[in-house]
């Protein structure tokens, strides 16, 4: 059983936020966010999508965000 549950994408901008991810850049719906240590990730979703479990864990892998940020 996963630990994540499905959450709006602007919750989840807001937590990667408060993780200390910041928006280099955007372009339309795609965000570029970076973080000290981490690779750039692209948040590529609207504000009001809803995103699942199973891409909640693939966008852990890439962030460091734990279920507890959320």
């Amino acid at each position: 059983m996963t630990q994540w549950r499905s959450v709006k994408a602007k919750k989840l901008l807001s937590a990667l936020i408060s993780i200390g991810w910041t928006i280099k850049r955007q372009s339309g719906s795609h965000r570029t966010l970076s973080r000290p240590e981490y690779q750039d990730f692209v948040f590529a979703f609207h504000d009001g999508e809803e995103i699942g479990p199973r891409m909640l864990t693939r966008i852990a892998k890439h962030t460091g965000l734990t279920p507890n940020d959320l």
